[in-house]
């Protein structure tokens, strides 16, 4: 088989070890499937997609996982392979992830989110819910509707339109919390409440959003951050830690502002 640039790659014969679970209250184990004929072109969800063919073919029952744009926006692609979120690549989502990046002969190793709150809902497939509870907590501001605001009517920085975008860049995958060894939110949260932080229409709500989305975080279950930074090397965005900085600032100054 030939790949776009017209060299011919040879087909691959991979050994899968994937995390098969029926539902959340029955227990799980890995189990082992040969992939004898998978392009190196492939993206990893498109290898999942002929494994499960072949499996539905069988008679067995496909291996669920999650998706939805496999293009790196929607943040549905939740997988750990061989041990990393989304994949060895780094700035990557699983369905950006292609199978060049492995090599003939390999085991892979495929399992779902681990964190308490992210329950499997069957195999690869989680309960990411607790996410969007704490955007729904707070990750939002209150705007006159109507017609829409001319667009140089409130001035922003560049500086601060910049800082804002790059929080905004999260996708809401949870890599960040699978990869922590604390199962921390911190990164997520940080990077919403950053977001809307940095721009004048995040201002007259920030205090009461700030303590409101922590607060769900903390209700939720995730983990303290203890700064060790693997939930910034596993986000396929690559937001940095200093979101989470930020958000500590915006914890402290609205808990001095409340006294």
């Amino acid at each position: 088989m030939s790949g776009a640039d017209g060299q011919v790659r040879a087909a691959m014969r991979l050994t899968l070890k994937v995390w098969r679970q029926a539902d959340r209250k029955t227990p799980g184990r890995m189990v082992t499937y040969e992939a004898p004929n998978v392009s190196p072109d492939m993206s990893f969800l498109e290898m999942l997609d002929v494994v499960n063919e072949d499996l539905i073919l069988g008679g067995d029952d496909p291996i669920a996982f999650d998706h939805d744009c496999r293009e790196g926006i929607c943040g549905s692609c939740d997988l750990m392979v061989n041990g990393y979120a989304h994949g060895p690549r780094r700035g990557t989502t699983v369905c950006q992830l292609h199978m060049r990046e492995f090599a003939d002969g390999d085991t892979i190793f495929i399992e779902p989110w681990r964190a308490g709150s992210f329950p499997v809902i069957k195999d690869l497939v989680v309960d990411r819910g607790a996410l969007d509870r704490i955007v729904a907590a707070g990750g939002f501001i209150s705007v006159p509707t109507g017609s829409p605001p001319d667009g140089n009517a409130i001035p922003v920085p560049k500086d601060d339109v910049d800082r804002a975008m790059d929080a905004a860049a999260c996708i809401g995958c949870g890599a960040c919390v699978a990869a922590c060894p604390n199962a921390s939110a911190s990164l997520f949260t940080g990077s919403k409440l950053t977001h809307l932080a940095s721009l004048p229409q995040g201002q007259p709500e920030r205090d009461r959003r700030t303590m409101a989305m922590v607060a769900q975080m903390d209700a939720e279950g995730f983990g303290s951050c203890t700064n060790i930074g693997e939930c910034s090397a596993a986000c396929p965005k690559e937001i940095p830690m200093d979101v989470i900085a930020q958000m500590n600032a915006d914890v402290r100054r609205a808990s001095r502002r409340a006294r």
